[in-house]
């Protein structure tokens, strides 16, 4: 354990609720559906990593990132579309078919992470890729709040902040670079974040329109019932040069709203430059699955141009993935099974299960936690009873719904003792923490990105569910601050 954990493990009382109510204040929340919000908590004990190993991350998901794209463009192209177009809603499915072949840039992506001895990638998100500002926000607050209780001169912090990266830098850089692409290399004047209103992320989303203002270009938060206009994309009057959605599509079948279903069905966008385009196929689990599969099948790895650096970025962090259906095929250990189906069902403690196309943790079954009240809760919801593990499975292989199951060889972590940060004081906690990276796809180069880490007392994590943001330090920046508090 680095000395500096301990350190801040008996200086945390004197700094964490500071620590706490200024991330909230920042932006570390939750929005609730009647508009007010909720801190996320942050840890007074952060994730360190060394600055090269949190590159080498997201070198790592650049190529998983890309690997994705490319297999979702493969599979969309071939007698298999309906296993990706069959789990989405029906604009979501009208979006992909209009505008998917256009698709080659995504700005920003986010590989997740569980870490035993090394990453190992659980899924790849490209509809709402989050979480951005909320990690700078735990880190930046927690490097300042530290480093003046640890008597830290104030004029050396922006050197520190800087050594610790941005990952809103690195979304800037990385939509002013997708811009120039499509325009010419100009550079945009204005950007509009559009969302839906009371988002459950609204806050960091301000957060980050605050920090591009920061950066150069003029930002705002928009949401789809304020946009108009004949050529232009239009908020009361003021024209947008650069759309970053940060809205799933199959919002607008709850919420329609025709001009932005239009403008979504153009791709780059010809009113402004739309950066991420809908990509809710990328997502889709079956995608993700597929990718594993390559690493046995060269046909599909071959189909979907598949590069030695991007199968052995696989093969070296892709835990066994598989389309969960009745039928043949190889099973972790690389052995013939007459029925994958049947070989999940038998042990349970080895795999987890997880709908195609869904979000939040909602559909995901841990066959070790059968019995458990989340697991019940779950299966509840999902088919309206109790049900064993094998009758889950029976279930699930033939459920069509968000494109069926993907089974997934289960990911073994330990959960890490913490000090979760609140305003009223400090909560030991065993928490399973994650590890996310960002990346992008199509620019001709890498931002700087970082990655972001969170924690739950649930295996399975999900910030809006509950839970909270770690800070993700360097070394360097730790051991910089450890030395402030030996001198003082």
């Amino acid at each position: 354990m680095h000395p500096f954990l301990d350190v801040l493990r008996q200086q945390a009382v004197h700094f964490g609720p500071g620590l706490a109510r200024a991330a909230y204040a920042r932006g570390l929340a939750v929005t609730q559906r009647d508009g007010t919000t909720r801190p996320i908590p942050v840890t007074a004990t952060p994730v360190l990593l060394d600055a090269e190993e949190i590159h080498r991350r997201a070198r790592l998901s650049a190529h998983l990132a890309s690997a994705t794209l490319k297999m979702t463009r493969a599979v969309l192209a071939s007698e298999r579309r309906e296993w990706l177009l069959g789990g989405l809603s029906p604009i979501e499915r009208a979006l992909t078919e209009r505008t998917f072949a256009n698709v080659t840039r995504l700005a920003t992506t986010r590989v997740d992470y569980f870490v035993d001895t090394q990453p190992r990638a659980l899924e790849v998100n490209a509809t709402i890729p989050a979480m951005q500002g909320y990690s700078d926000i735990a880190a930046h607050t927690f490097i300042e709040h530290v480093a003046r209780h640890f008597g830290l001169p104030e004029q050396a912090l922006p050197a520190l902040l800087a050594a610790n990266g941005s990952n809103a830098r690195a979304l800037y850089d990385a939509l002013l670079t997708g811009y120039a692409a499509e325009r010419d290399g100009q550079t945009p004047r204005t950007l509009a974040l559009l969302s839906r209103r009371h988002d459950a992320q609204l806050t960091e989303q301000r957060y980050l329109c605050a920090r591009f203002r920061e950066f150069g270009v003029d930002a705002d938060v928009v949401h789809p019932d304020e946009v108009s206009g004949e050529e232009h994309f239009e908020v009361r009057g003021k024209r947008y040069d650069l759309v970053y959605r940060h809205l799933f599509s199959r919002r607008l079948e709850e919420t329609p709203a025709p001009w932005v279903e239009d403008f979504f069905g153009t791709v780059p966008g010809r009113k402004a430059v739309l950066l991420n385009p809908p990509a809710s196929p990328v997502e889709v689990k079956t995608t993700f699955a597929l990718v594993s599969q390559a690493l046995e099948d060269p046909a599909l790895a071959h189909a979907a141009a598949l590069t030695p650096e991007e199968l052995e970025a696989i093969r070296a962090s892709v835990p066994w993935t598989r389309p969960f259906r009745h039928g043949p095929g190889r099973g972790p250990e690389g052995t013939w099974e007459t029925d994958l189906v049947a070989r999940v069902a038998a042990e349970p403690a080895r795999f987890v299960l997880k709908r195609a196309w869904d979000y939040g943790g909602r559909a995901v079954y841990l066959g070790r936690s059968v019995g458990t009240p989340a697991f019940e809760e779950r299966a509840r919801a999902a088919y309206g009873e109790s049900l064993s593990w094998a009758d889950l499975c029976a279930r699930a292989a033939t459920d069509t719904v968000g494109g069926g199951f993907v089974v997934q060889e289960i990911v073994e972590t330990q959960p890490e003792e913490h000090l979760l940060c609140e305003a009223h004081g400090l909560t030991p906690l065993k928490l399973h923490v994650d590890y996310s990276a960002y990346a992008s796809v199509g620019l001709g180069g890498q931002p700087a990105w970082g990655g972001v880490c969170r924690g739950s007392t649930s295996e399975i994590v999900n910030i809006v569910g509950g839970g909270g943001v770690l800070p993700l330090i360097t070394t360097e920046v730790a051991s910089q601050l450890l030395h402030a508090w030996k001198a003082r």
